[in-house]
């Protein structure tokens, strides 16, 4: 038997071996993908959620190892609690949560600013009077959950007014229905994200908005975990980070093509792509432009805002501002 003809079989028998330690390697990997909740302050079908929405879709955090879950809360607040309770390891909220809930004993940092800008555009009918902030003093404003830090955001942007809690009619309305009651003339504005923004600017011909951050330093999402998971799990809390920040750049780098994956990755917007487009150009604008370094906090303007909620009375007493965030884990 020639050399060539001894080889043949050995050589099917050799790839077939390559080919099964190949399928054995891949499946190895996928069954040592931890399983990981992450909790959300509101349904991920919205569009808020498109950096964690196509983090998932496009591989980014299989890649780290983790299989996320997404899990609801009950907005930003009750996300932070839920972390610090230990009841989810990791989850989002807005940067400002951990000023509101730290000094009650909840102990959670911002590991990861998902932005430069701010979460959290007041959108007012312009029908209904509304030119500027001052206006909405005895409006109606809808708002996601008071337990939201959207409401939060919206009470700062008041107050820099003068306005107080009680000069205006919010209602905690969930989800579904916070720019869709401003378009059906329910309510006269709302707390809105930007995804919202641009449903009841298509949905009312006259509008005004005015995002938060030009009346106070509120902030963009961020990523929160508990101190014990910084202290315990360091390196599954920056591999989340940093395969977030990672679907955040995507929007950032193409918006339009970001919006074709996103409704891939969330059938029921099916046939707005274009809407889409319009909504993510508008999150990069407002919400994820303006950081020197990809989810850095600044220390200052966290700094700055933690003073503005104490001098509104909406927290007892400052704390050291290196106990509310972490740059550590997006390095």
């Amino acid at each position: 038997m020639s050399f060539v003809k001894a080889f043949g079989p050995l050589r099917k028998r050799f790839a077939t071996a390559i080919v099964v330690a190949l399928c054995a390697g891949a499946s190895s990997a996928a069954m040592a993908a931890e399983k990981l909740t992450y909790l959300l302050p509101a349904p991920p079908s919205l569009p808020a959620f498109a950096p964690w929405v196509l983090a998932k879709h496009l591989g980014y955090y299989s890649e780290t190892g983790y299989d996320v879950e997404f899990v609801v809360a009950r907005g930003g607040v009750d996300v932070a609690k839920q972390i610090g309770v230990g009841n989810a390891p990791i989850g989002g909220a807005i940067g400002d949560t951990p000023i509101i809930v730290r000094g009650n004993g909840v102990p959670v940092k911002a590991v990861g600013l998902m932005g430069g800008g701010a979460l959290t555009v007041v959108v007012g009918r312009k029908d209904r009077g509304i030119e500027k902030l001052e206006d909405l003093r005895g409006k109606k404003i809808s708002v996601l959950a008071f337990q939201d830090t959207t409401y939060y955001a919206l009470l700062g942007a008041l107050a820099s007014k003068n306005i107080a809690k009680g000069d205006v009619d919010a209602q905690a309305v969930g989800p579904a229905s916070v720019a869709s009651l401003v378009v059906a003339g329910t309510v006269d504005a709302c707390a809105c994200t930007p995804d919202w923004e641009i449903n009841v600017k298509d949905g009312v011909k006259d509008t005004v908005s005015l995002p938060t951050k030009d009346y106070f330093q509120s902030m963009s999402q961020a990523i929160l975990t508990s101190d014990k998971m910084i202290a315990e799990r360091p390196d599954m809390v920056r591999a989340i980070v940093k395969a977030t920040l990672r679907g955040m750049k995507f929007v950032m780098d193409d918006p339009n093509k970001a919006a074709l994956a996103y409704v891939e990755a969330s059938p029921s917007f099916k046939g707005k792509e274009e809407l889409m487009k319009k909504i993510l150009a508008n999150y990069t604008e407002r919400t994820y432009k303006g950081q020197a370094t990809l989810g850095a906090m600044d220390p200052q303007r966290l700094a700055n805002l933690q003073k503005f909620y104490k001098s509104q009375g909406f927290i007892e007493g400052e704390l050291p501002v290196d106990q509310l965030y972490s740059n550590d884990f997006i390095k």
